[in-house]
């Protein structure tokens, strides 16, 4: 009796510690996301707010590159048929682990990376710590989102930008393993709307 009423205990308790661990993880938002128009064009910042789901970083830290995608859909609102979509910006991102350095590498590119290995044009930083290179990927700075002859009037134009893991850059095996997991599942999305030129 005392046996089941210990093991009755203790499953109480981790189930406390559990609830208690996903209380403290913040889900998944992009904040403060801002649109700027200028005579360059339409121009995105916002800061991302994620954590990594497990099963992403374990397979960074064992040598597997991650992919991430963010994607900017611009559209005008339209009463008499569907909205109107003016432009979608991509922005593609790789991080790496150098086993030998030990250092992570961050490569940012407006093109997909070919065949999961050539970077094409592709900006390259390395860091120190996993979580260095994390931070960059989450601050997204003037990021330019369309052309200023793409937009015309900015009469009931919005963004929607979104946010996510590319699974499908993975190696075939992990794709397979990965779908309908949780511990693989980032995305996040946020519309907002551009305000009317002055």
């Amino acid at each position: 009796m005392r046996r089941a009423a210990r093991a009755a205990s203790l499953v109480l308790a981790l189930s406390l510690v559990f609830v208690l661990a996903r209380a403290d993880t913040v889900p998944p938002d992009i904040s403060s996301m801002q649109l700027t128009r200028t005579e360059e064009g339409v121009f995105l910042s916002a800061n991302l707010q994620f954590e990594l789901p497990g099963q992403v970083e374990d397979a960074l830290r064992q040598g597997i590159p991650m992919y991430f995608i963010a994607e900017a859909q611009v559209q005008r609102e339209r009463w008499y048929w569907s909205d109107q979509q003016l432009g979608i910006a991509t922005r593609y991102y790789r991080i790496t682990h150098q086993p030998l350095t030990k250092r992570w590498r961050l490569h940012i590119s407006n093109s997909a990376f070919t065949g999961g290995s050539g970077t094409g044009l592709a900006l390259g930083q390395t860091y120190e710590q996993l979580e260095d290179a994390i931070a960059a990927i989450q601050r997204i700075y003037r990021w330019k989102i369309l052309e200023p002859a793409q937009l015309g009037s900015t009469s009931g134009v919005s963004v929607q930008l979104r946010f996510r893991v590319d699974l499908s850059s993975l190696p075939r095996p992990l794709q397979i393993g990965a779908l309908g997991r949780s511990g693989w599942n980032l995305q996040m999305s946020r519309t907002q709307t551009l305000e009317a030129a002055p």
